[in-house]
């Protein structure tokens, strides 16, 4: 099916013009009323390009009927179109009709015609009629109305085609002349019977003219969007380049058809990229989300544009490195875990574990078990939808280790420090001194011991309290010794937060 095409004069319209042309002219010189029987072969002449008209416009209605029985979704919309400007050129066609009628009738009253040919009027060159009607009446401010509604509605079917908006305000205007006159007064006042009727016939030839170019470019339309293809390639789309096993591998397999000739413009967001080629510099790891459009021009040289949408992710460098004979997990505290599954972003990712509680706390798992033996740890990924198994394994649940004990004093800078064995003055260990339980400098495990009771031996005698601090029998006892005296802090009982109460080592302190 072709694209729309113009509808040029023929010769014959040519010629018609030039000789409307010419009789105008020569009225303008007052030239003899006889010349005015040159209008009747002008009129003739626009009567037979008008059933010319008409039949190309019946053929073509007939054809786009056709097309629309074949493929109505394609064709119906520019069908609709086209009856209504059939309607909107017959409206107008017909009060024109009306319009020339009652202005002979007026002219040759009682002698006057049915028909509006301009062969058939009597009074050929009478000056007031056509004035009177048009003017004095104010039917001609009507016709100008409706012939600028008609030509409004044309341009605005032709929006995206300047040329054809131009013509149509040039066949169809109704300006004021150079010298000022109105439309209706320029057309009407002064002028012959015949000349004004076959200025009137003009306008309908020239409405069924517009009615056949409009009508063929709807008709363009139904394919105008189509595309010309001379490459065709086949692609694969997948869903997703990555699948895990136990999932499903998905993709699309299509043709693609493009026309080399024409080169799309791609936009990603508003800006532009070169041959359909998106790279970007992944310096973030996560999901992310893009959006464009592809500009194609079309056969009728307009632009249609096809927007889009797609997403991507992008995982941080990642290895799995475990060893299996210390899989271990420790009760009550936070065991952190990193867990992520390569190519599925962690919003997506999920943990479950059996004996346990898990917390997703800033990208880290923190679990807890919550029973003895074992727990265990499964890893889900959500891929198109659904939760997909993606491994896991066993851990042995263990209490914390020992800490260790210590007694914890303050030097004369003011910084606090442990001590298992060494030598205190009876100044510092009376100011404030207490046991403490930790695992040290070489603390692996964070937790927080709380030591419960414990007893003091001296060579004076021994003590026992309650907490972690010196009892006054305790100190009592402390000034009471002399110079190289060894103090003894044994029977040390201290409880993490696994609940469970450990007792510790001795410390030796000596005077």
């Amino acid at each position: 099916m072709s694209g729309a095409k113009n509808c040029p004069e023929t010769p014959r319209q040519k010629m018609i013009g030039m000789m409307y042309l010419v009789l105008t002219a020569m009225l303008a010189l007052n030239v003899s009323s006889e010349i005015l029987n040159g209008f009747t072969m002008v009129d003739n002449s626009l009567h037979k390009t008008i059933e010319s008209s008409d039949a190309r416009n019946k053929s073509l209605y007939a054809d786009f009927e056709a097309l629309n029985a074949d493929n109505p979704q394609k064709v119906k919309e520019w069908l609709d179109k086209a009856k209504v400007v059939k309607q909107k050129s017959d409206e107008i066609y017909k009060y024109i009709e009306d319009f020339k009628k009652k202005i002979i009738k007026l002219a040759d009253s009682d002698e006057a015609n049915d028909s509006a040919y301009v062969k058939q009027i009597i009074a050929k060159d009478n000056l007031d009629k056509a004035a009177e009607y048009g003017i004095n009446n104010g039917n001609g401010k009507i016709l100008q109305k409706k012939i600028e509604d008609y030509r409004d509605f044309l341009i605005k079917l032709s929006a995206d085609n300047p040329s054809k908006k131009k013509m149509y305000e040039a066949i169809f205007s109704t300006k004021k002349t150079k010298d000022g006159k109105p439309w209706d007064v320029a057309l009407f006042e002064g002028m012959p019977l015949s000349a004004v009727v076959t200025i009137l016939t003009k306008y309908q030839s020239d409405i069924r003219t517009s009615e056949a170019e409009v009508v063929q470019y709807l008709k363009g339309q139904t394919d105008a969007l189509d595309f010309r293809v001379n490459k065709i390639t086949a692609l694969v789309v997948p869903n997703s380049r990555y699948v895990i096993r136990g999932g499903k591998y998905s993709s699309r397999i299509v043709l693609s058809a493009v026309d080399s000739t024409k080169t799309p413009e791609y936009y990603i967001g508003s800006t532009r990229i070169k041959d359909g080629i998106y790279d970007i510099n992944c310096a973030k790891s996560g999901s992310f989300n893009y959006s464009g459009f592809i500009k194609l021009p079309m056969t009728d040289g307009s632009i249609k544009t096809y927007p889009f949408k797609s997403d991507y992710i992008v995982g941080d460098p990642s290895a799995t490195v475990s060893n299996e004979d210390l899989n271990v997990v420790y009760r009550g505290i936070d065991n952190k875990f990193g867990i992520s599954v390569p190519g599925v972003a962690s919003d997506n990712v999920s943990v479950r574990v059996s004996g346990g509680t898990v917390q997703k706390v800033a990208g880290r798992y923190i679990i807890r078990p919550t029973q003895d033996g074992e727990i265990n740890i499964s890893v889900y990924a959500k891929i198109d939808g659904k939760e997909l198994p993606m491994g896991g394994g066993a851990y042995r649940v263990k209490y914390i280790p020992d800490p260790k004990s210590f007694l914890q004093y303050t030097d004369a800078g003011g910084v606090v420090r442990l001590l298992q064995d060494g030598a205190l003055t009876k100044r510092v260990l009376k100011s404030g001194v207490g046991i403490v339980a930790s695992y040290g400098a070489d603390e692996l495990i964070k937790a927080n011991f709380t030591v419960q009771s414990f007893t003091m031996v001296t060579p004076v005698g021994s003590a026992s309290t309650s907490g972690s601090r010196l009892s006054a029998r305790m100190l009592s006892d402390i000034d009471r010794l002399e110079g190289g005296d060894l103090i003894t802090f044994k029977n040390i009982k201290a409880v993490g937060p696994d609940g469970k109460v450990r007792s510790l080592g001795l410390i030796q302190v000596q005077i």
